[in-house]
């Protein structure tokens, strides 16, 4: 059978980057299990255990040769993958047979070793954050004092402009960062803790010296990059941390479909638009659509996202005692699916927000046609200050507004400035001061200082944290 033949992930074949698939091959698990054995059999050496040299070098001469059609054979014999890749190694290093896995449960592997996964990954992830928290910093900065209508319930309510809607994008993608990061440089493995996380088959090694039990689970933490292991754990590392990691991952989704939701209702107004390709087709039927479907992309990937939060949420919830079995084969499909969603969404997102295109000349329109509803707060001091009601002026306004909505709605122009000049409420105010009070630039605050200041001030203060932190080059992907 070829792929075309059987279900392959959209995520593998669509979306999601080489470099994140590598991760969480079957190829580099094999590896990083073969690692950690000969991390364990270097450290008990270390300590006193009677390893013999020949054992550690038939290990290291066979850490890449694993031949998982070899693995599958014996899985299928014994029905147990750790097992398969210990006699498949074990076939190559005979010296070290027995001393593999040496007082060691199935977790030591394969926790270590997603440790590892995660933490990596969670690496890319961060990296890619990067990238698209530059693109849309370029993009808010440009369009910093640009003004346009704000919308409180997709109702027109203020003005802001387009770089201060921008930011708060941005914002959440920051947010996610620092979450991210954090829970980087806070990761701890499992370390050495035998079969149920009492230590009890290292003692049994060591003859009851604590110490050298002590000292083998920080050895092996340190071999393995971590500054340390978990304090305590059953036979699995506490299933919270998969539930924390899925979580910040989530959040990253949540960021993401908030953006290309936003996007998409302004690609509705005509205002601001993804970007395109001269040759896309929106719709096979209508040759005249321009349809976000990156937008839409994103939105639907963030969404599967999302909805893989709650496996790890369930499997946290659901571990017996010292631990199930039942987190198994949900781990094995949601923590790669979840990186890999994570993965395609933000390299779209970059793709999107690096290429945003703005109608300025429709802003301009839009704001025009709803500035005298803006303006109104202004006018509404103006006649306080000349001497009305306050809140007979408020309803004046009100009763107009509704009014000029309406006919606004059956194609009629905005005449709420006429409408108003000529009220009596207001014959203490001069018309031509109403009409000074058009300025959009006028009713858009502080937006493009908040817009500067974020830039300068927190983002500039996070990007000094991550300077170790890259995205890798962009596979092919389905944007």
């Amino acid at each position: 059978m070829t792929e075309h033949d059987r279900y392959v992930s959209p995520l593998s074949t669509r979306y999601a980057s080489t470099a994140m698939q590598q991760l969480w091959s079957a190829k580099r698990r094999a590896r990083l299990w073969r690692e950690l054995w000969l991390a364990l059999a270097e450290e008990q050496q270390k300590l006193g255990l009677e390893i013999p040299d020949s054992a550690l070098e038939e290990i290291r001469a066979h850490l890449d040769d694993v031949d998982l059609d070899k693995v599958r054979e014996y899985e299928q014999r014994f029905r147990h993958d750790v097992m398969a890749h210990i006699h498949a190694l074990g076939d190559l290093a005979p010296s070290a047979r027995p001393f593999l896995h040496l007082g060691a449960t199935s977790a030591f592997v394969t926790d270590n070793s997603e440790a590892i996964v995660i933490r990596e990954a969670m690496g890319i992830v961060l990296g890619r954050l990067v990238m698209v928290l530059r693109a849309l910093e370029s993009f808010a900065l440009r369009m910093a004092a640009a003004p346009t209508v704000a919308y409180t319930h997709f109702q027109p309510a203020q003005l802001t402009t387009v770089g201060k809607r921008a930011t708060l994008w941005l914002h959440d993608f920051y947010l996610d960062a620092i979450g991210i990061r954090d829970a980087i440089e806070t990761m701890v493995c499992r370390g050495c803790k035998g079969t149920t996380g009492t230590q009890a088959s290292y003692l049994d090694l060591f003859h009851g010296d604590h110490e050298k039990v002590r000292q083998l689970d920080q050895a092996l933490a340190t071999r393995i990059g971590f500054s340390g292991s978990i304090a305590v754990c059953g036979q699995t590392y506490s299933r919270k941390l998969d539930s924390r990691v899925l979580a910040l991952l989530s959040g990253v989704a949540q960021s993401a479909s908030k953006f290309a939701t936003d996007l998409r209702l302004l690609q509705h107004e005509d205002e601001v638009l993804e970007p395109t390709e001269s040759e896309q087709i929106g719709s096979s039927a209508m040759a005249y659509k321009r349809n976000p479907m990156r937008a839409e992309r994103i939105c639907a990937l963030a969404r599967h996202l999302m909805a893989l939060e709650t496996n790890a949420v369930h499997t946290a919830a659901t571990q017996w005692l010292e631990r199930t079995l039942d987190d198994s084969a949900n781990r094995r499909i949601s923590l790669p699916e979840a990186f890999l969603a994570a993965d395609a969404v933000l390299i779209l997102c970059t793709n999107v927000a690096g290429g945003l295109q703005v109608n300025e000349a429709v802003l301009a329109r839009n704001v025009s046609r709803v500035m005298p509803f803006m303006a109104t707060e202004r006018w509404l001091m103006l006649g306080v200050q000349a001497g009305s009601d306050r809140q007979t002026l408020h309803e004046v306004i009100r009763r107009h507004s509704r009014a000029v909505s309406e006919a606004m709605a059956n194609g009629a122009e905005n005449d709420l400035l006429e409408r108003l000049a000529a009220d009596e409420a207001f014959s203490g105010v001069d018309a031509d001061a109403l009409r000074a009070e058009l300025d959009p630039t006028r009713y858009i605050g502080r937006a493009p200082e908040q817009v500067r200041e974020f830039s300068e001030g927190p983002l500039k203060g996070l990007y000094e944290t991550l300077t170790q932190y890259e995205a890798p080059d962009e596979a092919k992907v389905t944007l």
